[in-house]
């Protein structure tokens, strides 16, 4: 995309500053919905800048499907929808007065739409049989929590440039605070540039650059309003955003031949940046094969009678090992508060994974661990890293 949009350079560093990027890779090794957002998101802007630069209409089919894939990844695929809207509408404004283009527009539009209906018709359907929970949820989220989302959009302004400061620093240069505050400087002297000579830039690049700087500033406002922790997955949307536009602004400064070392020196340290923090680096932690070994050993200390089980931990809820305890045909039984009686059983496992000094399985306030009652440790084991503890009712 970066070659088509500006050059081979812009592709290559734009490619190559993702391919290292480790919250990229994070995201990329496991199964997750926002987890394909990224690439739909890309797809989505394709799209609809193939119609609009070379009225390719039949891209808004593609259009109408990736769209549909970003927004059943994320609801804060809504943020890309202000970029779609523009450049349809600009597309529009540009042909209007042909009839038959216009025609093939509108028709290829109605298809694109009726393939993103159709998409999107099976959360419909849910929700519709579910008491619209999904859409009572977002209507809350909207207009009702005002410590989440501000309704002022002028108190955007301020947070504007510590958001795309988050952008850059958890996207490019790895978490690194400093290198990260540099970065974001450089980029927007840049961008700056750019803008002031934009009478002077070739058609062709002035789409590109367009599309892209609508595509971050759209993201930055809605962005902007929201008020809680901003995570790594909420940027899904414009994870490819940054990386363009490093590369598009590499490409500009490479046909400067005083700017090459520059450019160089730059690459070479947000690549060593990237490459110092890179999960390839490391082990894998083998989470499947370890739940597996935990929940078989946890299946044999019961003694084939009936057990209940719980986990104190930040990631990870009983249901990883309660799976593969169920799928073994294991006596594993969830607790209900409303049928206690015949819910709790005489034994109750629990599985800590965080380090032995913060395990207190007979303290610890997990409804899953509450609900049996008053508790005595039994025994313990440690499997794997992790701390098992067998727990019985106390006396």
């Amino acid at each position: 995309m970066g070659r088509q949009w500006w050059g081979k350079t812009a592709g290559l560093v734009a490619a190559a500053l993702y391919a290292v990027a480790p919250t990229v890779i994070i995201f990329s090794r496991s199964s997750w919905n926002p987890n394909i957002m990224p690439f739909f998101s890309l797809l989505c802007i394709y799209s609809i800048w193939k119609v609009y630069k070379d009225r390719k209409y039949k891209w808004l089919i593609v259009l109408g499907v990736s769209y549909a894939f970003v927004l059943q990844s994320h609801y804060l695929g809504l943020l890309l929808a202000p970029t779609i809207f523009v450049y349809w509408l600009s597309t529009y404004l540009k042909i209007r007065n042909s009839k038959s283009e216009i025609r093939k527009y509108l028709n290829n539009s109605l298809i694109a739409l009726s393939v993103f209906v159709l998409l999107m018709s099976p959360l419909l359907i849910f929700d519709a049989r579910h008491g619209w929970r999904n859409y009572e949820a977002m209507k809350q989220f909207i207009t009702a929590r005002q410590e989440t989302v501000s309704i002022k959009p002028w108190k955007v302004i301020p947070n504007m440039w510590p958001i795309f400061e988050k952008v850059t620093t958890r996207l490019l240069t790895a978490r690194n605070e400093i290198a990260g505050k540099t970065v974001s400087l450089i980029l927007l002297f840049l961008v700056g540039w750019i803008i002031a000579g934009w009478k002077k830039i070739d058609h062709r690049l002035r789409i590109a650059y367009g599309i892209l700087f609508i595509w971050l500033a759209f993201a930055l406002i809605g962005l902007g309003l929201y008020k809680q922790e901003i995570y790594d997955h909420y940027f899904g949307f414009i994870f490819p955003a940054p990386f363009l536009l490093m590369g598009g602004l590499a490409e500009n400064l490479f046909r400067n031949k005083k700017y090459k070392i520059l450019v160089y020196m730059v690459l070479l340290v947000l690549l060593f940046i990237n490459l110092n923090k890179t999960p390839i680096r490391f082990p894998p932690d083998l989470q499947l094969q370890r739940t597996k070994v935990i929940a078989k050993f946890i299946n044999e200390k019961s003694g084939g009678e009936r057990f209940n089980i719980a986990t104190i931990s930040e990631r990870n809820n009983r249901d990883v090992y309660q799976y593969f305890l169920l799928l073994w045909g294991s006596k594993v039984v969830d607790t209900d508060p409303s049928a206690l009686k015949y819910t709790i059983t005489d034994q109750l496992f629990v599985v800590c994974e965080k380090p032995k000094e913060k395990c207190d399985p007979t303290h610890d306030p997990s409804a899953w661990i509450t609900n049996f009652g008053w508790t005595k440790i039994v025994d313990q084991w440690e499997v794997w890293g992790a701390n098992v503890y067998k727990l019985g009712h106390s006396d």
